[in-house]
């Protein structure tokens, strides 16, 4: 069984659990959260919500805040001795899925 979530205006699949990786959230390690935002409930028959799916929830933990791969940002024009160098690592926050009632 697996449903799709929207957290932050994205959208994820979540299975029992799974750790998903999402954009970060302003929760403390260790904090219950309830995502009621369902747009998909897979299981004996599939919902699909209009846009969600009336009384699922997707209850899941945060584990903890990583940051992502660095990006680097580099700008450049030729023969005018002009360069930029700028580097970004995203924060994300670990959730795990607890279990789905729907």
């Amino acid at each position: 069984m697996y449903a799709v979530v929207e957290i932050a205006g994205k959208q994820y699949r979540a299975e029992k659990g799974a750790t998903i990786r999402v954009d970060r959230l302003e929760a403390e390690k260790g904090a219950s959260l309830s995502l009621d935002k369902v747009l998909l409930l897979s299981g004996d028959a599939v919902k699909v919500g209009s846009p969600y799916v009336a009384g699922a929830v997707v209850k899941a933990v945060v584990q903890d805040e990583v940051k992502g791969d660095k990006v680097v940002v580099f700008k450049y024009k030729p023969k005018k001795d002009y360069r930029r160098k700028q580097g970004h690592r995203q924060p994300y926050t670990l959730l795990k899925v607890e279990e789905i009632v729907g």
